[in-house]
């Protein structure tokens, strides 16, 4: 999971400008990385320009997904990541980016202001700290800890099983278990068995 551009950008009534980017290019050949540069902030220009006021969209290109959250008041953010990127996540951080960046940077520098000209220092902080989902967003973070929690869940039944134990053997053996229970068990038991066949 990989993320390697944050652009904020304007669309204003004659065409889109980029107000400030940040880059993460390491993964590319020394020799290309202007290029791709370049190639990002293009494409990023060019699905604000097609983009309508108010929306949200993921773009696939090759490999690599171009999330767009394009605000009524013009102000868009470009988040370029990978496609197991989560999306959830990507419009969480362009979110909290527009955010923050209409609160430091004044609604009338917008209309003129290109990358040299904004004073925005945060997108190389976002950028850097949202490499990682899972440290940067909580819901990432729980959702990785439930999805370890099922796999030992599953890996004890199934070592429970893999000592020769089976599961029928220990329900007819509980001295648990009332007879009504048994009996619940080994019906679901044929119903499953049955569904299974068919």
């Amino acid at each position: 999971m990989r993320l390697y551009s944050l652009s904020v950008l304007y669309k204003g009534d004659p065409k889109v400008h980029l107000l400030k980017a940040a880059y993460d290019v390491s993964t590319f050949n020394f020799f290309q990385r202007s290029s791709v540069q370049e190639f990002m902030t293009f494409t990023s220009q060019l699905i604000v320009e097609r983009s309508q006021l108010g929306s949200r969209a993921s773009v696939k290109e090759q490999e690599y997904l171009c999330h767009v959250c394009l605000r009524g008041d013009g102000l868009a953010g470009v988040l370029v990541a990978d496609t197991e990127y989560p999306q959830r996540v990507c419009f969480t951080l362009l979110d909290k980016v527009l955010e923050d960046f209409s609160r430091q940077v004044p609604r009338s520098e917008w209309p003129s202001g290109s990358p040299g000209t904004i004073s925005y220092e945060a997108l190389d902080g976002y950028l850097s700290k949202y490499q990682n989902p899972r440290e940067a967003d909580p819901m990432t973070k729980v959702q990785a800890e439930l999805d370890e929690t099922k796999i030992i869940l599953h890996n004890t039944m199934e070592s429970l099983l893999e000592r020769g134990e089976k599961l029928d053997d220990l329900v007819s053996k509980s001295e648990v278990l009332g007879a009504q229970s048994k009996a619940f068990y080994k019906t679901a038991r044929k119903q499953n068995s049955c569904c299974a066949i068919m």
